[in-house]
């Protein structure tokens, strides 16, 4: 594992710094195109995650099955996972309504400050690589490619059923333990963005429970291939993600030529597809201010935090061992 992925030190976050943690990722879930993998992983939990999740199975044989609690609580680091879950569902219920203020009132500046966070997010998963060779850009180039390419796929609407919930719960995890793959813009894809963000956001608990199944199911499933991956091939494995992040870029850039809308479950015209142009380019096209400074400042302080977030990471672990 990486220099952030240490089990010696691990579990020695302090909860209520995981509890933030999860804050942190649960409001990134939220936003089409920002990862909360990505978060996990440059606050230093992500290794610890994967650990947890990837030991649940066998624990619930070997060990809850036969009464040894304590045991299964101790193998899948149950008050960490508790600790971090909280965290997430506290920020969607509490910050759902607010990001998607947000991103209508003022979506250059909430852009801008996801772009600049991604981008320090590339340079953080980049230094973990321990040996750079020229064939690691092969990886590199596919992830870019290949996160690129499910930007430009155009968002549909499907019938928000139970199945529908549980399947989207199941693909939006799988993406959202992804560093630079966003589960929610993967919904948004499939048209299950505005279904599950309305059930969030009027209390729909058996809609809810489904999607959490969902997520279950495919966390369960996915995140112990994803270990065995970063123990047998750790730099193509993020040299891959890093490409992954890369790719993404073009979603969360600021300024987007709308080419296509389309009408939401609300009755709303929102965007369908949408094309990258410069600042330039958009205040042409719309009459409108770009906002360069302020959308600079913007991205200035979110790949400020993240190199924050590495710098207090490494003086905590220092000061662990």
């Amino acid at each position: 594992m990486s220099k952030g992925s240490d089990s010696s030190t691990s579990r020695q976050h302090h909860p209520l710094a995981v509890f933030f943690r999860g804050m942190a990722m649960g409001a990134a879930d939220i936003v089409p195109g920002v990862s909360g993998g990505t978060i996990a992983f440059i606050t230093g939990i992500y290794f610890r995650l994967l650990e947890a999740i990837s030991a649940a199975p066998v624990a619930f044989w070997r060990q809850l099955i036969r009464g040894d609690l304590t045991g299964f609580w101790r193998s899948i680091d149950g008050t960490f996972l508790v600790t971090l879950l909280a965290g997430i569902v506290t920020s969607i219920a509490s910050l759902a309504s607010l990001i998607t203020w947000l991103l209508d009132k003022h979506p250059i500046l909430i852009w801008s400050f996801f772009f600049g966070l991604i981008i320090a997010s590339v340079w953080h998963v980049g230094q973990q690589v321990r040996r750079y060779v020229p064939l690691l850009l092969v990886p590199l180039l596919s992830g870019v490619l290949f996160a690129w390419w499910v930007t430009t796929l155009p968002a549909s609407e499907v019938e928000p059923s139970g199945i529908a919930f549980l399947g989207a719960g199941a693909l939006a995890i799988c993406a959202m333990i992804l560093p630079g793959i966003s589960g929610s813009f993967l919904l948004l894809i499939i048209g299950m963005y505005t279904p599950v963000l309305a059930a969030i956001k009027g209390g729909e608990f058996a809609s809810l429970g489904l999607f959490m199944v969902g997520c279950l199911i495919g966390l369960l499933s996915v995140a112990r291939l994803i270990t065995l991956a970063f123990r047998y091939f750790h730099d193509t494995v993020l040299a891959l993600l890093t490409g992954f992040m890369i790719g993404a870029l073009a979603k969360v850039w600021p300024w987007q030529e709308t080419l296509s809308w389309r009408t939401n479950s609300a009755g709303e015209q929102v965007p369908l597809s949408q094309l990258p142009v410069s600042p330039d380019t958009w205040a042409t096209l719309y009459g409108q201010e770009p906002l360069l400074g302020l959308a600079i400042l913007m991205a200035g302080v979110g790949l400020l935090l993240v190199v924050g977030l590495e710098i207090a990471g490494r003086r905590l672990s220092g000061k662990q061992g």
